[in-house]
């Protein structure tokens, strides 16, 4: 028989493209377990990212959610396409079409919406503020290199972004120059690791009007290689774009891992400051199921 005192776990494949691909995401209810026990989550689940909901209601005003986020290596202070994969299972559970809710995290309270459409569900929050400054002399020619940019022209500057951590935004010239990366991963890691970096995020221009352009997030510092999609590194490059192109960008991540996802976003106004902005962010998420994890592994649902 089954362990009923082990947790489902629901399955979520946040910021598809066309209905396929999107990335993994464990998602699956708050019981006060260890951070240890926490962390082998996403890896008995075979997903990147692991998101731990709690959820409170404060009648009229709707549900207030806190989510903890968590790779194999530790706990993220925020985490996009994790709180789009939890805004959809929240979605799903509720019903109807509309959803809303008030997002807790370690660091800041949010709004996050979700609309069900032909079994879909587009999710959208609030990114921000966005802090984004030009790097220190010899910040970022560690992770170029490690990324075998070192010695390229690249079409635009290298700027720092951060929305709690910061990480490098990396234009390149071409799609052609995206795909051909092959990082050296513990160079890269050991490079993110002394500048405190959660990683780097590569991009291409956008070719048109639309906003449209691709993107590869590597971030080894925390467990993942490749991620098949990071919202929050979209939402950083959509503040660093803002005012020379358009304010909404569409990213098309994860094909080199064979998982199309796209990620928008859309900036606001800059702040007083003029250095940190507020994205909208969001995606399309499918929840696939549900899976249990193993028994005997010290996870309990009670």
């Amino acid at each position: 028989m089954p362990d009923d005192t082990v947790p489902r776990v629901a399955m979520v494949h946040a910021c598809v493209r066309d209905g396929m691909g999107g990335s993994p995401t464990a998602v699956l209810p708050e019981t006060g377990l260890d951070d240890a026990t926490r962390r082998a989550v996403p890896v008995l689940a075979g997903t990147s990212h692991a998101v731990f909901v709690a959820t409170r209601d404060v009648g009229a005003e709707g549900p207030e959610v806190t989510l903890r986020f968590f790779t194999a290596t530790g706990e993220l202070p925020a985490c996009g396409h994790g709180t789009v994969a939890a805004l959809a299972h929240l979605a799903e559970r509720a019903g109807g079409r509309k959803y809303r809710a008030t997002l807790r995290t370690r660091e800041r309270v949010f709004t996050g919406r979700a609309v069900r459409d032909n079994g879909r569900l587009t999710a959208e929050f609030t990114l921000g503020p966005v802090g984004l400054r030009a790097p220190e002399p010899g910040e970022p020619e560690p992770v170029l290199d490690a990324l075998g940019l070192a010695g390229r022209t690249l079409p635009g500057p290298v700027r720092v972004a951060s929305v709690g951590r910061p990480r490098l935004l990396v234009p390149v010239a071409a799609r052609s120059v995206l795909d051909s990366l092959a990082p050296d991963f513990d160079r890269l890691r050991a490079a993110c690791d002394r500048g405190g970096l959660l990683g780097c995020y590569v991009y291409t221009q956008p070719t048109d009007r639309t906003g449209r352009l691709a993107a590869r997030m590597f971030a080894p510092s925390i467990g993942v290689p490749e991620d098949i999609a990071n919202a929050n590194s979209t939402g950083c490059l959509a503040a660093h774009l803002a005012g020379t192109h358009p304010a909404g960008i569409a990213v098309d991540l994860g094909d080199s891992l064979g998982s199309p996802s796209t990620v928008t976003a859309t900036a606001g106004p800059a702040s007083r400051s003029a250095s940190a902005r507020t994205v909208s962010l969001g995606g399309v998420a499918i929840v696939t199921g549900t899976v249990r994890l193993p028994a005997g592994t010290g996870i309990t649902g009670r």
